[in-house]
This record gives C-alpha cells, sequence and structure tokens, in this order.
C-alpha cells in the first residue's frame, strides 16, 4: 500500500477505500495510516490535495470513519470528506450471505450512494463527514479496542474439511499472505485480517470457521471475479 502512495504523489485527489471490520479499521488500513512518513505527510498535507474517505459496511459503519480521521489527525494529516456505503454483509462466522434479491437492492441503493459521493468528490467538498453519532463512536472504540489485538490469531478457528482438493485458491487470495500449502492443506500462520477471502473464494467451500460456517451460504459481488482478487 505504501508503494501505491507513493506512486499517487502527484494526485489532485487521494481516497482511502475500505471494509469495517469488527466495527472499525481493518488492521492493514490502521496499520497503514500510523506508518505513513513524515515525507509523505508533507506532501499530503498540501491544501491543494483533497483526501477523502469511503468505508463500505453490513452491519453497520461503526466507528471506522471516526477512527481513520482520528488517526490521520494525529498524524498531521488532513482528511477533508468521508463517507460509508451499505453493501452486504459477509462475516461468515456470524451470518451467511443475503439471499440475490437482498443483494440486488443492496447494490441498486449503493450505487445510487457512489454516484452520490463521486459528484461530491468532483465539486471538491470538504467537511462533509458521515460519521456515526457519539456513542456508536464511543462504543465501537471501545469494542475495536478490545479486539483488535487478537485479530491476527483468530485465524486458529480455520480450518480446510473433507471437501479440500488442494487447489490452493485460498492461498493466492489471502491479501496478506497469511496462508501456506503443506501437505496439500492449508495452514494459517497467525497474522490474519479476518478478511475471510480464504473462506468466501474457496471453490469446493471446503474452508470453515470453528463449527459456525459449514451450511452458511458464501459471498461473492457478481462482478468480481476471482482471477481479479488473485491479481490484486
Amino acid at each position: 500500500m505504501a508503494r501505491a502512495v507513493e506512486a499517487d504523489v502527484f494526485a489532485d485527489r487521494i481516497g482511502l477505500v475500505f471494509p469495517v471490520y469488527m466495527f472499525g479499521l481493518p488492521l492493514i488500513v490502521s496499520d497503514f495510516v500510523e506508518k505513513l512518513a513524515a515525507a509523505d505527510a508533507a506532501w499530503i498535507g498540501e491544501r491543494d490535495k483533497y483526501i477523502f474517505a469511503v468505508a463500505t459496511y453490513g452491519g453497520g459503519a461503526g466507528g471506522a470513519l471516526k477512527m481513520l480521521y482520528n488517526k490521520m489527525k494525529k498524524r498531521g494529516l488532513p482528511l477533508d470528506a468521508a463517507f460509508s456505503v451499505a453493501m452486504p454483509g459477509n462475516y461468515a462466522p456470524l451470518y451467511g450471505a443475503p439471499d440475490d434479491d437482498k443483494q440486488k437492492a443492496l447494490f441498486e441503493k449503493a450505487g445510487e450512494k457512489v454516484r452520490e459521493i463521486s459528484a461530491r468528490l468532483l465539486s471538491g467538498e470538504r467537511e462533509k463527514f458521515e460519521f456515526s453519532n457519539c456513542f456508536i463512536n464511543a462504543a465501537s472504540s471501545l469494542v475495536h479496542g478490545l479486539m483488535s489485538s487478537k485479530i491476527p490469531g483468530m485465524d486458529k478457528k480455520f480450518y480446510a474439511d473433507e471437501n479440500c482438493d488442494a487447489c490452493g485458491i485460498c492461498e493466492k487470495v489471502c491479501p496478506v499472505e497469511n496462508i501456506k500449502m503443506l501437505k496439500g492443506k492449508p495452514s494459517w500462520n497467525h497474522k490474519c485480517q479476518q478478511c475471510m477471502a480464504c473462506l468466501q473464494w474457496c471453490p469446493k467451500e471446503a474452508i470453515q470457521y470453528a463449527k459456525a460456517t459449514r451450511r452458511r451460504r458464501r459471498y461473492h459481488h457478481p462482478e468480481i471475479k476471482l482471477n481479479e482478487i488473485i491479481q490484486r
């Protein structure tokens, strides 16, 4: 991610787009903001830059956008606008993917919201923040603070069942290279992000999380293909 930021040093508009994890920021996003170098702070802080954030969420946006704002402020980085977009929830340990009709309705609303956000970004609208209320932000900060340190090791509950055919797709789709194939089975190495890509994209639905997911419906955005996930 840092290399991508360096490549976009001359961009007029810079965006951070991410899903809400456990009512807050994904660890990979939080770490990225924390590690921005002083040189990055200098150029990204120029007021001819326009910095925005978009958080996608299933159950709720939680305190993710406020957390990002506070982290960037601490680094001396401005955040001009922040928006949230509802999408189908896909945290399989708690629930299965919604049915097709509900997904379609969510995609239609999301499309409308994205068009609205795009217009605001193009106009350079500043001080537009879709923060949750103070109670939700405080509660989210507490929950996320208690849980975030445990996230990397939560992969101990993943396993591949008897349907696993050792295709290795789980290893390829992991964004942090947390999975390695050992003796024909995936092994998780405790730097998990809880993104659920391995579980959602297993073509045999062989990857499970504890006892909760065996019969739960998997989620794939209909416009995203497996090879796109792997290439990125």
